[in-house]
This record gives C-alpha cells, sequence and structure tokens, in this order.
C-alpha cells in the first residue's frame, strides 16, 4: 500500500444557530468560564466518564476533555483559541482522537448576536476528517446536542 492510499482527508462545514433567551454576556459567559462550560461541555451522561478537563481561556490558551465510553473508547478534545472578543466571538481550532487515532482537525467559531431579548448563537465548524474516519454527518449531530445541552445549562443556572 502506498502512502498515498493510507491516508485521506474528507472536508465538512455546518452551521447551528440558536435563539436563547438569555443576554450574549451570559451565553459568553458559559462558554468562557470553566465551572460554567463544565455543566454542559461533556459526552452523554451515564455514557461518558470525565477522565481529564483543563482549560486556559484567552487567545493562546488551550482546553482538553477527555472521557471514556464506557468500556468503549476514549474521545480526546484538544483545543487552542485563536481570537476571542468578550460578548461577540470565539474562534478555537481543535483536534479529536478516538483512543490514540486523530481523527478529525476543525475550526470551529462561534457568535453572540444580540437579538431582541436574547442572543442569537451562530456556531460554524469546518473540519478535515482524516485517514478513513467517515463523518457522516455525525459531528453536526454531536454538536447539537452540546448545543442542546448549553441551552438546558443556561435555564438552570441564574
Amino acid at each position: 500500500m502506498t502512502v498515498a492510499a493510507r491516508h485521506s482527508v474528507q472536508h465538512g462545514t455546518f452551521t447551528i444557530t440558536r435563539d436563547l433567551p438569555h443576554p450574549p454576556a451570559r451565553v459568553f459567559a458559559a462558554w468562557a468560564s470553566p465551572e460554567a462550560k463544565a455543566l454542559w461541555f461533556s459526552g452523554p451522561p451515564g455514557k461518558w466518564k470525565l477522565l481529564e478537563r483543563r482549560m486556559d481561556f484567552r487567545v493562546g490558551g488551550q482546553e482538553r476533555a477527555r472521557g471514556e465510553f464506557t468500556g468503549r473508547f476514549v474521545t480526546d478534545f484538544q483545543a487552542t483559541y485563536h481570537d476571542i472578543v468578550p460578548d461577540q466571538r470565539i474562534v478555537y481550532s481543535y483536534t479529536m482522537h478516538l483512543d490514540d487515532k486523530k481523527i478529525s482537525v476543525s475550526l470551529a467559531t462561534i457568535e453572540f448576536q444580540a437579538s431582541g431579548k436574547g442572543t442569537k448563537l451562530v456556531l460554524t465548524e469546518q473540519g478535515a476528517f482524516l485517514d478513513g474516519y467517515d463523518d457522516s454527518g455525525s459531528r453536526e449531530q454531536g454538536t447539537a446536542g452540546l448545543m442542546d445541552a448549553l441551552e438546558k445549562s443556561l435555564g438552570e443556572t441564574r
């Protein structure tokens, strides 16, 4: 097998928009505070066990969320923050690993736009899926699930 045959890349882009009944500063804080983000940014309860979490929310800072799907595999999210405009925008890149295999490299942009009495959140992700990993929309579905968890956490915290 040649090197070209073993290594491949497929690209995907998606956008998720949510209208949230909370001001931009509150929604932004749910991404910026390690304690607030830990309330919603994780695997499914009862199916995923946290192994490691770190977050240094600043330009150049890094974040890691590593956990195990019960008896199946370890997921490892490793991000670097590139642009932060308080209450308006976050841009970061991240790699995703399953066990020790890097499956993707992505660029994510989160926009927080004042809208009526709340916030229009726009999340855009551009991903490069590596070496035969066929995403088949699972990243978008997983991210939509995280946005559901974000909404729930905002409703539970005041």
